[in-house]
């Protein structure tokens, strides 16, 4: 099931928690022996790979509460643990872990970071 998502402008999408939206790269449609595989055979794939485009902020810890020292400002900001892809990244991922969008014609899928497998990051990538 796919969802489809009028917005114009990826740069407005948030994620949250530890969820990543990756675009998928381009599966190849044949077989090392030269056969075409349908699309249903392609959807059943195990583990796929795509491109991180953007990251949520992490797993959350709880705040630690100071009560011994009570002059100090208690701050209830949230504070969280990082994940390890980042943007640009090529992620090894489990297919069947995560939400396929349609966003401007194109599939994204949004995943839980626990259910890629392997990141490859390519620092000279941009440069």
């Amino acid at each position: 099931m796919s969802l489809i998502i009028e917005e114009k402008d990826l740069e407005k999408f948030i994620m949250v928690g530890d969820r990543v939206l990756i675009k998928p790269k381009n599966p190849t449609q044949l077989t090392n022996s030269g056969l075409i595989l349908p699309p249903t055979v392609q959807d059943n794939e195990q583990v796929l790979s795509g491109y991180v485009v953007k990251v949520g902020p992490g797993y959350p810890i709880p705040a630690m509460a100071e009560e011994d020292e009570l002059w100090k400002a208690q701050s209830e900001k949230v504070k969280y643990v990082p994940l390890q892809a980042h943007i640009g990244d090529l992620a090894i991922y489990l297919n069947k872990s995560g939400f396929e969008i349609e966003f401007t014609g194109e599939k994204y899928f949004i995943l839980p970071h626990s259910a890629i497998l392997m990141l490859i990051r390519d620092e000279t990538l941009f440069e």
